[in-house]
């Protein structure tokens, strides 16, 4: 066999490895997300009322809980490498911490988010929507506790190589999410018609009940019985909760600058009315759908890297992260193509308003053109976590979206050019603007983080043969 072919095989096993991680993960994920877009299609067919208040409500509940799943992904890596040393003795003691950490973080969570509805008050919104909006908050956040709890068993099913049950329990969510809203939001059956916060109420109740078979799954299924975290009772140890969210809370913060640069970007285009408001959250939600591919080969890459790390192999770690980072890149450019040729299917699915189907159509392009970067930098992110690196990817995505990307948005959509200029350089660009920033911003950390991922799996092979 020649060195290209023997490379190909190589490659493919490694990828195919990966995808048999990640795909259970991507049904997941995609049942998860499939929550927020059966929230935005049910209720885009009410009213553009109804839609407005689920994308400010949203715009903010996607903040918090992107970021405590961030803040919870420190179990990924952590058990990985326990997996790939062969050693699970540690492995209940860390998962009843990561317990304890979930619980308090998705208290926290819970307040902040009934905080964050104080933000409503500096928009201009209407009576109407403003209160809708503030209830729509109030509601979904009893659903952060049990959903922080739901993603440390997430990172622990993970790493185990256990994905499957993660994707039933997923659909079964999705499912029982689809037929709350059904009834809540319509008011069927004699249920009342709650409109946009018939959403509220059903995803709050889709996130005990995932915690809840979860819970039940892991305590009675074989795969855990040699790391079973419920044989003991263990009350929190605070070094190692701390430990867990030293490695957490970067990532936390990384999920962070990203998506609250797309939240506010939410916020700032709420001044351009309900229109404005509803193409956005759109292109948004459906960029996000798409975006569920690049997130689980990552997370298939924490595992991945993680135990070859463990194993004390940093070749095939390198390996490994580079085939994933091809991988997303590939999906990125499928995904761009299919965006572009169609857009306007897609924004007929969402909205049945010939406004809203407009400008959606023009974002839609934009979102296209954000793939490539988008599953770039996700990819080479949970990479670099894999090598149990945190912080250097949170400082890259602070200083891109909010170092970069937000103040260009702010300069492009809303015209804000500095006071000493006697001209206006250019017309502002409204919520086109924001979305080119956006673009540039995942454009900046996409290649600062594959110029990251190439040190520091270079470093680790070096001090490996040393």
């Amino acid at each position: 066999m020649s060195i290209t072919a023997f490379r190909l095989a190589a490659i493919r096993k490694e990828g195919t490895a990966l995808w048999h991680l990640a795909w259970p993960v991507l049904v997941g994920q995609l049942a998860t997300v499939g929550m927020g877009v059966a929230d935005v299609v049910m209720t885009g067919h009410t009213s553009a009322e109804d839609l407005a208040t689920v994308s400010l409500g949203t715009s903010i509940w996607m903040t918090v809980m992107v970021t405590v799943s961030g803040i919870m992904m420190a179990i990924n890596a952590v058990v990985a490498h326990e997996v790939g040393s062969g050693d699970l003795t540690r492995l209940p003691h860390l998962i009843r911490q990561s317990l304890w950490k979930g619980l308090s973080v998705g208290l926290i969570a819970c307040l902040l988010t009934n905080m964050a509805a104080l933000l409503f008050d500096c928009l201009q919104l209407t009576p109407a929507v403003h209160e809708k909006a503030t209830l729509f908050l109030h509601v979904i956040s009893i659903g952060l506790p049990p959903f922080a709890i739901y993603r440390a068993l997430y990172g622990y099913n993970t790493s185990l190589n256990q994905t499957k049950p993660i994707m039933l329990i997923a659909l079964s969510g999705l499912v029982f999410n689809t037929m709350l809203n059904w009834l809540l939001i319509y008011g069927h059956w004699g249920l009342p018609k709650l409109g946009a916060v018939g959403c509220a109420v059903s995803t709050a109740a889709g996130m005990w009940l995932m915690l809840g078979a979860m819970l039940w799954w892991v305590n009675h299924a074989p795969a855990y019985q040699k790391s079973n975290p419920f044989s003991q009772w263990e009350r929190p140890h605070w070094p190692e909760i701390f430990s867990l969210l030293k490695m957490g809370l970067p990532i936390g913060v990384t999920y962070f600058a990203e998506v609250s640069a797309f939240s506010v970007v939410g916020l700032l285009v709420a001044r351009f009315g309900i229109i404005a408001m509803s193409a956005h959250q759109i292109a948004l939600n459906f960029a996000s759908l798409m975006f569920m591919v690049p997130l689980s080969l990552g997370i298939g890459l924490i595992t991945r890297v993680g135990q070859a790390l463990g194993e004390g192999d940093p070749t095939r770690a390198r390996f490994t992260a580079w085939v994933g980072v091809g991988m997303a890149l590939t999906f990125g450019c499928m995904s761009a193509i299919f965006i572009c040729l169609f857009r306007q299917a897609i924004a007929a699915t969402y909205s049945s308003d010939p406004a809203v189907q407009e400008m959606t159509i023009r974002l839609l392009l934009l979102a296209a053109l954000f793939q490539l970067s988008d599953a770039t930098q996700v990819a080479a992110a949970c990479a670099i976590r894999g090598y149990k690196i945190t912080r250097p990817p949170m400082l890259i995505h602070l200083v891109a979206f909010w170092g970069f990307s937000l103040p260009l948005g702010c300069l492009l959509g809303l015209g804000l050019v500095p006071g000493w200029l006697p001209w206006a350089p250019f017309t502002p660009m409204a919520t086109t603007g924001f979305w080119v920033g956006l673009v540039l911003g995942l454009t900046i950390a996409a290649l600062l983080l594959l110029r990251l991922l190439a040190q520091l799996s270079k470093q680790r092979i070096v001090a490996a043969q040393a």
